[in-house]
Parts: C-alpha cells; structure tokens; sequence
C-alpha cells in the first residue's frame, strides 16, 4: 500500500458530509432532534436520570449534547462519549414524548460517530471485538460455545469452581451472572439443519420463517423449540433459513453500524423469499424492523430493507392477529408479565402477550407496577454498565409482586437479568417466556388426551 493510499484510509469516511464536529458518514439525522422543546416530559421515564437526577443523563439531556456537537460546540470526547453510552436505548422517552422524538434513534447514530472518532483500545478492544466479531455473526463458532458452555455445566467443571470459589476471580457482576445461566442444550439451527421444511400438525394454513438469534438459541434454545412446537401446532410450516445470522442489535447498540449492516444484508438475503419472519426475542425484532434506518444513505438497499422489515413480527403479536388454538388444559399458577422494552416501546406490542397468557385456564395474572420499566439488561449493557444495570434492576425488583410463582416475559437478555433478580433479592419466582407457557398448556392437554 502506498503511503498516499493509507493516509487516505486513515482520514474520516466522509469529510464533505461532515455536520459540525461530527466527522464521519451516517450522521445523526437533524430531523430526529427538530421537535425536542426540552419540555422534559421526558425525563420520569429515564431511568438513568431517575439513578442520577443529572441532565446529560436525561433523554432531553442527551439529545441537546447531541445537537450541541453538530453545532460545533461540543468536540466528540469522552465527556460526550459517557452520556450517551450510559444510555440504556430503552425508547421509554419516546413513549413519553409529547413529539415522539426518536432519542434511541439519535442515540445510535451518536455512537457510531464516537466509536469511530474512538475506537475501544487495549482489553476493552480486544474483548468487543473477539465476541462482536469473531463469535455473534458466526454461527458455527455460536454452536461452539454452546458446547463449551454445556460441557462446563454436565462434566463436574461448573460445580468444582463454584464449590472451590475458583469463579471468584471473576468480576462480581460476571459472578452473579454465571451462577443464573440456564441449562445448555442443542442449538434449534443446529437441531434442523437438513429438516428443510418444519411441517404443521395437521392442516397447513400459512408458512413462516424463524429467526433463531445468537443469545436466544445457545442460551434459550428450549425457548426456540417451544416456539417452533406452538407454530406448527397451530397450522404454520416452519422454514428456519441456514444463511441467516445475527440481527446486529448488539452491534449497533456498541456503536459498530458497519458490521451492522453487512449482517442486515445478509439476513435480508437469508429472509427475502418468505412472507413472514417470527421473532421471539424483542431486541432482535426491534433490530430487524429498524434496519430501513441503517440504509438512509443507500436507496437500494434501503427499499429492500423496508421490504424485509414489514415482513418482521414477535411471535405473540402473530399468534393473537392470526388466530390461535386456546388451550384446554389448566395452569394453575399466579403469574405478573414483564414488557421488554423493545417490544413495548421498540415495537408498540403490549396487550398481546397478556391476552395469550390470559388464555390458558387456571393463570391468574398479577399486575406489575412500571412493568415497562426497563430492567437493566439492554443487551450487554449488564455488562459494560454493572453498577448502573444493577440500581435499575433494584428499582425494577422493588415493583415485581411477591406473592406470585412465574414472572413472564419476551426477550432472552431480560430473562437473564431477571432471573439475577429473583437470585439476588431472594425470591423463588421463576422466569419464563410467554410462549413457553402456551407450549406446557398444549403439552399437558396432549397427555391428558393420551391418559384418556
């Protein structure tokens, strides 16, 4: 490479674009912060600014440091940096707002500028980029460290480090994270890998295709299975496409838009012969029906994300507006519901996931204070953050009734941070997706026939 080739390599994307001290291409769109009045409206739902009762750490807060760096009044720093990777992306703002002003939005856009403008270095660096991209966007390193993580638990490993406090050498947060993980099994994609088509039980009335995700099939693959068994049973095939890969939330989430993009591309390839795609975990469905926004800048690609997206929907919203079998037998079981944040305020699906839980005899449903109160996961935010994820799961624990048996919810990061919950604050509630439910309804209603 010649020396003139790398200092142009090394200077901003796109320095003709620039908009004040941001630099680079894909600026933070100007309309996103047009109608923010600074009313603070904003600022009960905010549970950063609700920790800290700091501005800068308040939605309104955040958009106005925002705009103040493409007015050129701020440089692009750490002291901006901070606020706006403290966000949570939780979109409760948005529901809020009065003008609907898109903070997450903003707030993405925002990252993707600082993390160009500074890059993560030395083991924070290494780190990022060995699990965003080296392990997330290959599955076959996924089904990896399924294993890994599965052997750990059934050969001795898990039990000799936590009886010996090996473990301990662990930061404290990753600690209290081990010691909630569920039982590995197999991988649902490694699981059906030459089943082609998953056909229904009986009559076929639509076909759908299934979008697996990373956490959600290493860590939750029973969840994938139940999701799988409630579609067929109720007259879907299901196609699980082999080329489909990671959604990009936690990509993007991290500021990396790039790597976003090119896994955008290929899951909208994967997807684009099918008519729907069922998601059931909302980050990865908030991600998937935002992807038109990673392609503001590229009109091809942009119309075939809008087309991919519209195909997009959670797998409770479409099992209540396409008609689903209510189950017969009863659940006994008093339960409290949990929205997910990207599915309440990412995705507008709220009263769906109530009804489907409703329907099953026997469950009587709780109801939870701010149960749209975000719980600290926010993908990996748990894990960047630990002492601010850990005030707002404080807060979210202190609104979760005591007097119930399962709390349920639709997002796999969410299970995990509740569960830590439950682990820390001494409850025995147990964490559980709201289609897992539905399954164990159909599963005991089938042997209660075959005892018959």
């Amino acid at each position: 490479m010649s020396l003139r080739e790398s200092d142009l390599k090394q200077e901003p994307a796109c320095t003709i674009n620039r908009l004040g001290n941001y630099l680079w291409s894909d600026l933070p769109d100007e309309n996103k912060w047009a109608d923010c009045v600074h009313c603070g409206m904003c600022l009960e739902s905010c549970p950063t600014y609700e920790q800290t009762g700091q501005e800068q750490h308040s939605p309104r807060g955040r958009v106005h440091l925002i705009k103040s760096v493409a007015e050129g009044k701020l440089e692009v720093n750490e002291a901006f940096a901070d606020p706006v990777f403290a966000c949570l992306d939780c979109r409760a703002c948005t529901t809020a707002c009065p003008a609907d002003v898109d903070v997450g939005g903003l707030i993405e856009e925002a990252r993707g500028q600082i993390r160009q403008a500074l890059p993560l270095t030395g083991w924070k660096g290494a780190v990022s980029r060995f699990f965003l991209e080296g392990v997330f966007p290959h599955p076959s390193r996924l089904h990896l460290l399924s294993s890994l993580l599965k052997f750990y638990q059934k050969s001795g490993l898990q039990k000799v480090a936590r009886k010996t406090r090996l473990i301990n050498i662990m930061p404290k947060h990753l600690v209290e994270m081990e010691a909630i993980l569920p039982k590995v099994k197999q991988p649902v994609r490694k699981k059906y890998k030459h089943a082609g088509v998953i056909k229904a039980k009986g009559e076929t009335r639509r076909t759908v295709a299934l979008l697996t995700g990373c956490v959600m099939d290493v860590m939750f693959s029973d969840i994938n299975e139940a999701t799988i068994n409630v579609l067929t049973r109720n007259g879907n095939d299901v196609i699980i496409p082999q080329n489909q890969t990671c959604c990009g939330a936690l990509h993007v989430h991290a500021g990396d838009r790039e790597t976003g993009r090119k896994l955008a591309k290929q899951n909208i390839e994967a997807f684009k012969d099918v008519d729907r795609v069922i998601v059931n975990a909302a980050g990865c469905g908030c991600m998937l029906k935002e992807y038109p926004e990673l392609f503001r800048e590229d009109p091809k690609w942009r119309e075939k994300a809008e087309k991919f997206s519209s195909k997009v929907e959670d797998i409770s919203k479409y099992l209540h507006d396409t008609g689903y079998e209510k189950p017969k037998a009863e659940i006994k079981t008093r339960i409290t519901y949990h929205d997910a944040c990207h599915l309440a305020h990412g995705q507008g699906v709220r009263q769906e996931p109530r009804d489907i839980l409703l329907s099953i005899p026997g469950v009587e449903m709780v109801h939870m204070p701010n149960a749209d109160r975000c719980c600290g996961s926010a993908g990996i935010y748990n894990i960047t953050h630990p002492e601010m994820a850990e005030a707002v799961l404080q807060s979210k624990m202190q609104n979760v009734p005591e007097d119930v048996e399962i709390i349920s919810m639709g997002n796999p990061g969410c299970m995990l941070q509740m569960a830590m919950g439950v682990l820390k604050y001494g409850r025995n509630q147990k964490i559980v997706h709201t289609v897992q439910l539905l399954d164990w309804a159909y599963q005991k209603e089938d042997s209660l026939k075959e005892v018959k």
